[in-house]
């Protein structure tokens, strides 16, 4: 990992890897920022134990499309980890007004079929419309349609991708919520605003200086982010659909790591105001922050549990960097990790069930998935700089950042590690995913 070239503290009391530093003590970051750079391809590796199989015809008209509708769709499905396409028995040409003959389909091995078509309307928007088959009981199980400008058309198929999760699986879909992250090319520095995928990416904030530790409102409107423009860090809220910002907290030392209550009206954040860092609560509109922890050692990375009642976070205060959990008002603090000497990151699931953290393990850094209940852990990965875990807000995926072929890139993985695709971008460091929560 690179080595931090700018210090706002001293971590004399312990030996720090750079993921922790970087994100919420030092802020180097490392990714690139040109818009090129922050489109991504699915890669999609794995096999899952229980995939449902599906056939996903191409949309009649999508050859006129900007947008491949049936490829986004399967590499949507594919990725969840739930779905396996079928190739069709032949060449097929069909759409959502036909009824497929379903018996060469079983034959086949689908399960389930989708078809559709996209027709430019004389506005010069696109109307998308598909339709969903059980084709095990030959039941029409329902399609819809949407009429949407081109620059929504992702979007378009992002639902319809939604919408066929949700039939078949039972669960809601999460191809249609967004990721947050962060990147540099050079000295440029790049907030980014992008599909659940990786595409689609839109620069919220572009700076000189680093940004790091992007945090998403459980609105899906704003983002709490850490901005080193002031030559300090410095923590932001940021409304996504307009642009406007307003300063959070900008005290005395080091002002890092915001993370949303679940009500949207309050943050945690780490202050080193009164001296060493220390985690902090207050209104999310400003105001005077209440501290809430008191060691002598450095706490950070606060996460609200969904509930809200409790904060994870990392302290040393045991002599090297754990996961501890405590009352969200404040109060002692219980330690959630003994499996390793050193835990970082903690991300807890929408379901409270599952924590997902970085290990330290023989000097590599690994994605770790904890079920809270059991305390049982395992690593799920075989790379060995993984940072900054996220979970989808349908808890079935996670989002995080890692080091392969030579740079950093974004993977998702489920949560047994199965089934891994890489957001890969053509060159350049991408760092600190956070993913939204669903649309209101």
């Amino acid at each position: 990992m690179t080595e931090p070239k700018r210090s706002m503290e001293t971590l004399s009391a312990m030996t720090s890897p750079a993921p922790w530093r970087r994100r919420h003590l030092i802020g180097l970051l490392g990714a690139a920022a040109l818009p090129a750079w922050a489109q991504f391809r699915v890669e999609v590796t794995g096999v899952g134990l229980t995939q449902l199989p599906i056939a996903i015809l191409p949309f009649r008209g999508e050859d006129q499309s900007p947008q491949k509708i049936a490829a986004i769709l399967r590499a949507d499905l594919e990725r969840s980890g739930q779905f396996r396409a079928i190739a069709p028995p032949g060449i097929v040409v069909m759409d959502e007004t036909s009824r497929p003959d379903v018996t060469p389909w079983r034959q086949a091995g689908a399960d389930s079929l989708t078809a559709g078509s996209v027709t430019r309307l004389a506005d010069g928007r696109y109307d998308v419309r598909f339709r969903l088959w059980d084709v095990v009981r030959g039941q029409d199980l329902g399609g819809q349609s949407y009429a949407v400008t081109v620059g929504d058309l992702r979007l378009a198929a992002h639902r319809i991708a939604d919408f066929i999760y949700e039939k078949l699986t039972g669960d809601k879909g999460v191809f249609s919520t967004r990721i947050a992250y962060v990147t540099r090319e050079g000295s440029r520095h790049n907030l980014w605003v992008a599909d659940a995928d990786g595409e689609n990416a839109q620069s919220a904030l572009a700076s000189p200086e680093p940004i790091i530790s992007p945090a998403w409102s459980a609105s899906g409107t704003q983002l709490a982010y850490v901005s080193f423009e002031s030559r300090k860090p410095v923590v932001y809220v940021h409304e996504v659909a307009t642009g406007r910002r307003r300063l959070l907290a900008n005290f005395r030392g080091s002002n890092s790591a915001p993370a949303w209550a679940p009500d949207g009206r309050t943050l945690a954040v780490t202050l080193s105001r009164e001296g060493g860092s220390q985690l902090f609560v207050m209104d999310s509109g400003g105001g005077e922050p209440r501290r809430i922890t008191q060691s002598a050692g450095i706490d950070t990375e606060p996460v609200y549990s969904p509930d809200g009642r409790s904060i994870y976070f990392v302290s040393d205060r045991g002599g090297a960097p754990q996961i501890y959990r405590m009352p969200a008002s404040g109060g002692n603090p219980e330690r959630v990790t003994f499996t390793g000497g050193y835990n970082i990151s903690p991300s807890v699931s929408p379901d409270g069930r599952w924590l997902a953290y970085i290990s330290r393990v023989q000097g590599n850094f690994k994605l770790h998935v904890m079920e809270l209940p059991s305390g049982n852990a395992v690593a799920i990965t075989d790379t060995t700089a993984d940072e900054s875990p996220s979970f989808a807000p349908n808890g079935r995926l996670i989002v995080y950042a890692t080091r392969q072929g030579g740079r950093e890139s974004l993977m998702t993985t489920t949560l047994d590690g199965k089934i891994k695709a890489r957001l890969a971008g053509q060159g350049g460091d991408i760092r600190e995913p956070d993913w939204g929560p669903y649309h209101r």
